[in-house]
């Protein structure tokens, strides 16, 4: 039996963890799948390419206003899907090429399962075992029971993508930040969508008020039923037919389950391990990244609480010293972790939400500024974005931001740096010049309203 001083299973961010402090040692690389993982190949990368597409499309269509007279003549689905993917297959094939060909990885292509706590079995025969072990392994989509008892065929965020044509009519189920993202590419590129959600509001997790705003601005451009779930699908591919918990009905060529992800953990034999999961299925570990188990690790989306891959990243980091310099352990910092959702209007935060200050019975301030109140805004018509801060009185310091509106992904990150650097709200309004006209100015009079600098 092979023996490792590494074994990593996954290939996403896990596959970042092959540092030069291991050039000498033997590693083992496990894929059960297509290399680079969720992001790369079914997630943020694609998904946000598409997201382009729609934002073109988006920009051409409401041009008159703008005095441009402009039609939006016709979308050629295969040629955006696959100048795409004909940009990232490639990718993800010379990644798997690396590791199986290049220097200091052995590569395994199959689905592991532990044997012991440092021993691994693989789906094509091979086991070995291995002195230190990392599980990242990702998630995979949530299926509701009424769809996956129907028997129906359905996409999710795994296939949609790569589908032979532009659907004239989609149903997607879920009120998520996936869900959000599909609906919007979908109807801007002409589909006609149907976005189905349990809860009151789209993305309820979000601050109430910016929950409120994405999702009036959502049931605009697309059918949004609310407080709704699916009791039974029936029909077949090209004529889809659901039948939701308050009597209506929704119809449609294509299903798209967009109910969240999970951890890829039931099948990797922790039990055999002695790897500990929480309720939820992701595994336990501690602040370092370490499991239950001495030399077993995790990283990412099946043991993080943020699916986000900038988080994922940031604990393969961690992990990667961790590995290298057993006494000197870093620990994963996640105090503040910013997320986006590239959907129309974009949204981000990062921090407190009002209601969670509100919880916590912190004194705090709130200042909200719209996007419509400055020179930028005016150029861009913009009459619904808003940048909401919520800030500490006694330190000076914000509690949370969240934005909804044109490129809140990139206004929103003075603010993330100012929290995660311990900066006071009057250091970043007054402590800098902001370019005027630009679009920061919403930052920067939300500050100014805080009343704080």
């Amino acid at each position: 039996m092979a023996d490792f001083d590494l074994a990593i299973i996954g290939t996403g961010s896990g596959n970042a963890l092959v540092t030069a402090d291991f050039d000498d040692k033997r590693v083992a690389i496990v894929e059960d799948g297509v290399f680079g993982g969720t992001c790369l190949n079914v997630g943020c990368i694609p998904t946000k390419m598409y997201v382009y597409v729609a934002e073109v499309a988006t920009t051409i269509r409401g041009a008159s206003r703008f005095g441009v007279d402009a039609t939006l003549d016709g979308v050629r689905w295969s040629d955006i899907r696959d100048r795409i993917f004909g940009r990232i297959d490639p990718i993800a094939a010379a990644g798997q090429e690396y590791r199986v060909n290049g220097p200091n990885t052995t590569a395994f292509l199959g689905h592991a399962e532990f044997t012991g706590p440092t021993s691994l079995r693989i789906s094509t025969g091979a086991e070995f075992t291995a002195d230190q072990i990392v599980i990242a392994t990702g998630g995979h989509p949530v299926i509701p029971k009424a769809v996956a008892d129907s028997g129906v065929a359905f996409h999710t965020s795994d296939t949609v993508m790569r589908i032979a044509d532009l659907p004239r009519r989609l149903v997607i189920v879920g009120g998520g930040y996936i869900a959000a993202e599909f609906a919007y590419v979908f109807s801007a590129l002409g589909s006609e969508v149907i976005q189905l959600a349990r809860g009151s509001q789209l993305l309820r997790h979000l601050d109430s008020e910016i929950a409120n705003c994405f999702t009036e601005q959502a049931a605009e451009q697309w059918d949004v039923r609310l407080g709704v779930e699916v009791a039974r699908v029936d029909g077949a591919a090209g004529d889809l037919r659901l039948e939701l918990s308050d009597g209506t009905i929704a119809s449609g060529e294509i299903l798209l389950v967009a109910a969240g992800r999970a951890p890829n953990t039931d099948t990797l034999g922790l039990e055999a391990a002695g790897v500990k999961t929480l309720s939820d299925g992701r595994i336990d570990v501690d602040c370092y990244g370490r499991t239950t188990v001495d030399g077993v690790w995790a990283l990412g989306d099946v043991s993080s609480p943020y699916q986000l891959k900038h988080v994922a990243n940031h604990e393969a980091r961690v992990i990667a010293h961790n590995l290298a310099h057993p006494d000197d352990l870093w620990q994963f910092d996640h105090r503040y972790v910013p997320a986006a959702v590239f959907t129309h209007p974009q949204i981000a935060w990062v921090g407190l939400t009002e209601e969670q200050v509100r919880a916590r019975g912190h004194d705090y301030r709130v200042a909200t500024q719209n996007y419509g109140g400055t020179a930028y805004g005016w150029a861009t018509e913009d009459t619904s974005g808003i940048c909401k801060l919520i800030a500490d009185p006694a330190s000076g310091r914000l509690l949370g931001a969240h934005l909804v509106g044109y490129q809140a992904s990139n206004l929103i990150q003075p603010l993330i740096q100012a929290m995660s650097l311990g900066q006071s709200v009057s250091q970043v309004a007054r402590g800098q010049y902001w370019i005027h006209p630009a679009l920061m100015e919403v930052v920067e009079n939300a500050l100014l309203k805080l009343g704080l600098a």
